[in-house]
């Protein structure tokens, strides 16, 4: 078993943001943030502690992969789902949110562990190769359709 002190230096040395969250009533509030997640979103931990992780959508709250999440907060369970955040300075990017619950025997509590990672790039890189995949789509039906009329406009000798 390690100790505390070897588990906060494990998680501040972590290059993905890890918070915890405390239920408090309908909100989770955040009680514990790793300096990773200092550099991913922009904000000091001092002016995000105690509020709840919907700060990071900002007003982008029409997303897909907010449900499961919300089922998880709602259910104690876990998830993994990539969705769109906000940095402190308004700049989007992808975050891809590993959300467990834990319950504390001991208090009576329930918390909320959250592994976060910066997957801009992924994304961006998957959205290229479906845009190009529709063009490619597209190209082909042209051809397609070309081939087809190969010769109809001729005359016959």
């Amino acid at each position: 078993m390690i100790n505390a002190q070897l588990m906060q230096l494990v998680i501040n040395a972590s290059n993905d943001g890890i918070v915890i969250a405390e239920k408090e009533g309908e909100d989770n509030i955040l009680i514990y943030v790793n300096p990773a997640f200092e550099r991913l979103t922009g904000y000091h931990r001092d002016e995000i502690l105690y509020q709840d992780c919907r700060f990071l959508q900002s007003g982008d709250r029409d997303q897909s992969a907010l449900e499961p999440i919300r089922q998880a907060l709602r259910e104690g369970g876990a998830c993994r789902e990539v969705l769109r955040n906000y940095r402190k300075d308004g700049t989007p990017f992808w975050n891809e949110l590993s959300l467990s619950t834990v319950k504390n025997q001991a208090d009576g509590y329930t918390y909320f562990v959250g592994v976060q990672k910066d997957v801009t790039t992924q994304v961006k890189a998957q959205q290229r190769v479906a845009q190009l995949e529709k063009e490619l789509a597209e190209a082909r039906e042209t051809i397609a359709r070309l081939e087809a009329t190969n010769g109809a406009n001729k005359t016959p000798n």
